[in-house]
């Protein structure tokens, strides 16, 4: 599914399980063109097979068993991340040279953005001081139910963000998930959600104008 928002960004909604060096090589030619201002910027949701990525800080030891999913080196921030099945990948192809050249204030908006979805849902969650992402709390532990990993190429953004819907959480025993193994990762499923990509879809929707506004706008002091 393909369709317009207001500021002239496509919304992609691609169904079944993409393939990730067909995916990312699209992603990074969309970048370039939204750079060129031959394309418009992109918001692009979708699933991938089970997979790892290693982002540019990623330590060897940190990938258990590397003979269980593909892996793959990609040029975004931070370490290891898995992603498969029941989790919802966006990747935000947006001109920062338009919305405001500041990459720390981009990734706290899309944390925000991504709280405020899963409040839509009926998750509280929240951004932990020093770390990415966004967490929950399950079973009564802190839990990290979305992870973040951007890059940004001549002020356009690449890469974005995954939310745990309902993927299989014994994937990622593999690694050590964004390099924190102190703290689990929980889903919707895992919380006791019924919940699907499509719900969680219509709330990150419904706040992403909030979302693109507020690029640009003042964030809270380092």
């Amino acid at each position: 599914m393909r369709d317009m928002l207001g500021d002239d960004i496509e919304w992609r909604v691609s169904e079944g399980l993409l393939p990730y060096p067909e995916t990312l090589a699209e992603m990074e030619a969309r970048a370039s063109s939204v750079h060129e201002r031959s394309a418009r910027e992109l918001v692009w949701l979708l699933e991938h097979p089970p997979l790892y990525t290693a982002g540019t800080s990623a330590v060897a030891d940190e990938l258990i068993a590397p003979d269980r999913f593909p892996v793959y080196p990609v040029g975004r921030g931070g370490k290891y991340t898995y992603h498969g099945p029941g989790q919802r990948v966006g990747y935000l192809v947006l001109d920062l040279d338009r919305r405001g050249r500041d990459v720390r204030c981009f990734v706290h908006k899309l944390e925000t953005w991504l709280i405020d979805a899963l409040a839509e849902l009926g998750v509280e969650a929240w951004i932990a001081e020093g770390r990415v992402g966004v967490w929950t709390s399950a079973h009564g532990r802190e839990a990290k139910i979305g992870a973040i990993g951007v890059r940004v190429r001549r002020w356009v953004t690449l890469h974005g963000f995954s939310v745990n819907i309902a993927p299989d959480l014994t994937h990622f025993g593999g690694i050590v998930p964004c390099g924190l193994p102190d703290y689990p990762v929980t889903s919707l499923s895992d919380l006791g959600m019924v919940a699907d990509v499509k719900q969680f879809d219509e709330a990150l929707r419904s706040g992403f104008e909030s979302f693109l506004s507020g690029l640009g706008s003042a964030c809270p002091a380092a």
